[in-house]
């Protein structure tokens, strides 16, 4: 068992090491040049409110080491290409910081590989980055095709991180691993498993050890498996290949089909249509080992809570689960860890307060049922996310605003009369009258009914941009008047049309393939607003509800930026020309999505969405990539900043 938990230990030490964030996310851009001259120019986007310092500073400089060059050799010494700053009485870089390193290229084919060592310090706290790069060199008669070659530290590049999504996922997860407790699956044994174990104790010290051990064998048992299928998927695979399996998990139409049943399914168990259940033999199994002393036993009662609470505990684990794929790689194994930790709460806190469990056993038991209704009212609505997001990603059209929020008006209609006892399902007895907590709780619901109601009309309904479908699917819109007819699209002087069929939100008009983008930018001679986003993506849906509608921040992408939408999930087949091939592996990308994604991914290091990124009408980085953030005036800021580079 010792051994047991030195691996639990490692794992865990593994875990929060792969979740910490790089604080500077490196790309790097091949330039090639007369007289077989190659400038590598290696772009680093900086966290915020952290600054890096140069490469001749006396104490923390930023250093190249172990560099080998292989059929090339140094026309000049590496040196810093962006403006410093005086920062603590050192010259050092903030946001962005750029090197250029010159090469002659000695043959055909060439290699130059290194490691960028940086000391990166915030309020007096610094931290040291080793970023390492394997660049393969050809001579420009054979670069011509792939002129830009970029690899990057992260999946989701620096400047302004996705740390509002993640926190908002751990959040959920929490409060989701505290609504677990009031399932009839669970509930009945938090009193009897704690108790369990106060009997079972020589001393109450004892017993609250054993407590606190049955809540961390709890939390090991539901984010252990999960992070060994990841990290092997990602030591394996590396990080394109799992960035390509959450892709395709968040984004293709089979696994959001199967997510959509499974959460159908699940809600009817809910109801009381029938009860999901994990083979007797496995509970049987565990319970029996339960029976043995040590941390032994206690593991396989853990196990057993594990498997006897799965047909309450199940539908909700993939909720948070199949929400975190569209995150980091680590985002399903950070937000289990909180599900876990907020599950395995009570059983700890219980025994340090063994009076409590007094309370519970005289509790009425009849309500128990009544959340696990509420709680498939609510994983019924949910389940519809997920046959949106294959419905946008596909373009099928079953699945409008209007037709969305009619069965969720529906639904949560149905669930305030279920509060105020008008509706019964089977095994439920008659409600005679209503107590405080059901009365607030259908206020509460029938409220939320009359707010989605406007969306009908095509009310924003801000609160709830990211989980409803894009306001351009609306058929109507009753402030226009008419149809949701708004031409969305920005033609170029060269009359290229929309091949794709795609609109962007708040009739801003725009492009949808980054040369075409480009294309307009110099005709036009204004930057570039790159929208790395896509169909499943609910904080896209969220930043264009709560901060592109701020009236400057609509003036400013309307008339001082060429927008560009690169959607990362849309499945639409491109013409040959359009193809786009891995410039390291070969892989041909032959969709509209994955070959944005591996353009976002190798141009500017990110992978999630959504980001954003300023160009210059001849791709050169404005600005550091900002994430998700819904403060306006930072947005007006980062789009301002954009503007007084490019005007340099």
């Amino acid at each position: 068992m010792k051994k047991f938990l030195l691996t639990i230990a490692t794992l865990l030490y593994a875990l929060l090491c792969f979740a910490q964030d790089p604080i500077i996310s490196w790309n790097y851009e091949l330039k090639y040049e007369a007289n077989n001259t190659v400038n590598v120019i290696f772009t680093g986007n900086i966290a915020p409110e952290f600054h890096t310092y140069t490469l001749d500073d006396e104490i923390s400089p930023t250093e190249i080491f172990d560099v080998v060059l292989e059929g090339a050799e140094e026309s000049e010494a590496i040196y810093g290409s962006t403006d410093t700053k005086l920062i603590d009485g050192h010259q050092g870089y903030e946001g962005l910081i750029k090197l250029t390193q010159a090469l002659r290229l000695t043959s055909d084919k060439g290699r130059y590989s290194g490691t960028i060592f940086t000391v990166s310090c915030k309020h007096g706290q610094c931290r040291s980055e080793y970023y390492d790069f394997n660049i393969e060199l050809s001579a420009p008669k054979e670069a011509a095709a792939t002129a830009t070659v970029s690899q990057t530290t992260d999946d989701n590049a620096g400047g302004k991180k996705n740390g509002g999504s993640i926190w908002s996922l751990i959040l959920e997860a929490i409060l989701w691993g505290f609504a677990m407790l009031l399932t009839p699956c669970v509930f009945p044994m938090v009193p009897m498993t704690v108790s369990f174990f106060m009997k079972g104790s020589g001393t109450p010290a004892q017993g609250r050890f054993k407590a606190s051990m049955y809540g961390l064998f709890i939390v090991l048992l539901y984010t252990v498996p999960i992070s060994i299928i990841i990290l092997l998927t990602r030591i394996i695979g590396g990080d394109a290949v799992t960035a390509d399996i959450f892709n395709w998990l968040a984004t293709h139409w089979l696994p959001n089909i199967i997510f959509f049943i499974v959460f159908m399914v699940f809600a009817a168990s809910f109801f009381g249509a029938f009860e999901i259940t994990l083979p007797s033999k496995w509970t049987n199994a565990a319970d029996k080992n339960s029976d043995k002393g040590g941390l032994g036993g206690i593991f396989f009662l853990a196990l057993t809570l594990v498997l006897v609470s799965f047909s309450c505990t199940g539908p909700i684990v993939g909720t948070v689960l199949i929400k975190s794929t569209q995150g980091e790689f680590w985002a399903p194994m950070v937000t289990m860890l909180a599900f876990s930790m907020a599950f395995a709460l009570p059983f700890t806190l219980l025994a340090f307060f063994p009076s409590l469990i007094k309370k519970f056993r005289q509790s009425n038991g009849s309500w128990l049922s009544s959340v696990k209704v509420v709680l498939g009212f609510i994983e019924l609505a949910l389940g519809l996310k997920f046959l949106s997001t294959a419905d946008q990603t596909y373009h099928w059209g079953i699945l409008d605003r209007e037709v969305y929020l009619a069965i969720w008006i529906v639904v949560f209609a149905l669930l305030g009369f279920y509060l105020l006892g008008k509706i019964r399902f089977k095994g439920e007895e008659k409600v005679e009258y209503i107590g405080v907590t059901r009365l607030s709780l259908a206020i509460a619901v029938f409220s939320f009914v009359v707010y989605l109601i406007p969306g009908m009309w095509g009310a924003p309904l801000k609160a709830l941009s990211g989980y409803l479908p894009p306001i351009t699917t609306q058929d109507f819109i009753l402030s226009s008047g008419s149809g949701n007819t708004a031409a969305t699209y920005q033609e170029s002087e060269s009359g290229s049309e929309n091949r794709f069929g795609l609109e962007l939100p708040l009739g801003l008009k725009g492009y949808f393939t980054l040369d075409e983008g480009l294309k307009a930018a110099k005709e036009a001679n204004k930057p570039v607003f790159v929208d790395v986003t896509g169909h499943g993506c609910v904080n896209c849906r969220e930043m264009e509800a709560r901060v592109w509608s701020d009236p400057e921040v609509l003036r400013i992408l309307r008339e001082e930026y060429i927008i560009v939408a690169l959607y990362n999930d849309d499945k639409q087949k491109l013409d040959e020309k359009d193809y786009v091939t891995d410039a390291q592996s070969g892989k041909v990308y032959k969709d509209l999505g994955r070959a944005n994604s591996y353009l976002a991914r190798t141009l500017w290091g990110v992978n999630a969405q959504p980001n954003y990124v300023l160009l210059s009408p001849d791709g050169e980085q404005l600005a550091p990539v900002r994430g998700y953030d819904l403060s306006i005036d930072g947005f007006i800021a980062f789009l301002k900043s954009g503007l007084e580079a490019y005007r340099k």
